[in-house]
């Protein structure tokens, strides 16, 4: 909404209708040319803070993607080392199942061949002891 400038009637006595109004006319072009000047200042700031935005938007994201990019791989050769152990435990484990088993198997023929000759001798006391009852 234009406002326009008026004066008061003293100028307007003192100084006279025609140069009074051509001196309001003044006020209002200065007014409008001040207003035109600050709207396009104003629009060019925005525009330069919208320029520098993107930039500095463009820039975190690289930044971002570059950051994430690098504690991805990090994180892939963290999982690859927690693998390589696991499998290194695993295998130490298939292994210590394997010569446990070894243990076992030994020692469960050991057991039996130890009872096989206690049974034997068991029977050689039976049959002794009913070849003399006779």
């Amino acid at each position: 909404m234009p406002v326009t400038a008026r004066l008061s009637k003293r100028f307007y006595e003192a100084l006279g209708e025609d140069v009074a109004n051509e001196m309001v006319d003044w006020f209002n072009a200065v007014d409008t040319t001040y207003k035109a000047d600050l709207r396009d200042l104003i629009e060019v700031q925005a525009q330069r803070f919208d320029a520098k935005l993107e930039q500095r938007l463009a820039e975190t994201r690289a930044d971002l993607r570059t950051e994430m990019h690098a504690g991805f791989a990090d994180l892939r050769t963290e999982i690859g080392q927690v693998r390589a152990e696991m499998g290194v435990g695993f295998a130490q484990v298939r292994t210590e199942m394997a010569s446990g088993s070894a243990v076992l198997r030994t020692e469960m023929a050991n057991l039996r061949a130890e009872l096989i000759k206690w049974m034997f001798l068991f029977w050689l006391g039976t049959v002794a002891a009913a070849i003399f009852a006779r």
